[in-house]
């Protein structure tokens, strides 16, 4: 399958519900909801590109099925809403929308249509920078402590983050940490830390997301990783071991666990 097509729901995944964050004031809804809500917005926006011919049959049943299986996923853990969407949001989104996608379609372009131009790119790119800047703005104008604005810094991370913008994402996710701690937040940055190298600045957050939930396999394996990284193999083996003896024979992660373990000195 094309590798344009997960980059197009990663970016909508990141700048949709953003935009719907920082523009409609007053209402607080969970993650899972947001997500459900800018998938169905996604599969909206695919079935736009098939009729406008920038999508052939094959390439948008293939974008339809992984939506819905991301739908389906994210509705099955939804939160209750406390507000509902209403056109006021859809309002607000639509633009996003089409800037996000024009931009993402000149920067990659159909399956089978040539690339477009250097200088359309860098058209692209310097659109999509000023989108995020737009949002940044608006966002910085919000109560830093409201969950509104927790949100948007969420969102912006993940935007950064799809981007390939590792240093903007984590310091988006900071905020959205100063304003409530969240563990599953803090193992997101605690890994981006390990993937760039700086596994130093991993551990405060892996500390704070086991005080939280010392149990979660995720803050284990990355705290050994850390160790590991950090030049201690002997402190990374006697977490993983000690996670090893308590993971089920049919966990996903046992494999992957067994071989780190193995490849260490």
């Amino acid at each position: 399958m094309t590798s344009w097509i997960p980059l197009v729901l990663l970016a909508l995944a990141a700048l949709l519900p953003l935009g719907a964050a920082v523009l409609r004031p007053g209402v607080t809804r969970g993650r899972r909801e947001a997500d459900v809500a800018l998938y169905r917005a996604q599969l909206a926006e695919l079935d736009r590109e098939r009729e406008a011919g920038r999508l052939d049959e094959a390439g948008h049943r293939a974008a339809r099925i992984e939506v819905q299986r991301r739908l389906i996923a994210a509705a099955d853990q939804a939160e209750q809403a406390t507000t509902a969407r209403g056109p006021a949001v859809l309002a607000a989104v639509l633009p996003l929308l089409a800037a996000a996608g024009v931009g993402l379609y000149l920067l990659r372009g159909s399956p089978g249509m040539p690339s477009a131009p250097y200088d359309l790119r860098a058209e692209a790119a310097a659109r999509d920078d000023q989108i995020l800047a737009t949002l940044r703005e608006r966002l910085a104008s919000l109560d830093q402590r409201s969950d509104q604005a927790r949100q948007g810094w969420i969102l912006l991370g993940n935007a950064e983050r799809a981007r390939g913008n590792a240093e903007a994402a984590i310091a988006a996710w900071t905020r959205a940490l100063d304003a409530r701690f969240e563990a599953d937040l803090a193992g997101d940055i605690a890994e981006m830390e390990i993937a760039r190298g700086a596994p130093a600045a991993a551990t405060p957050w892996l500390v704070r997301a086991l005080a939280e939930q010392p149990e979660d396999p995720r803050y284990r394996f990355l705290a050994g990783l850390a160790e590991a990284e950090s030049g201690r193999p002997a402190n990374a083996r006697t977490l993983w071991q000690a996670l090893l003896a308590e993971t089920p024979p049919d966990a996903p992660w046992r494999g992957l666990l067994e071989r780190r373990l193995n490849a260490l000195p």
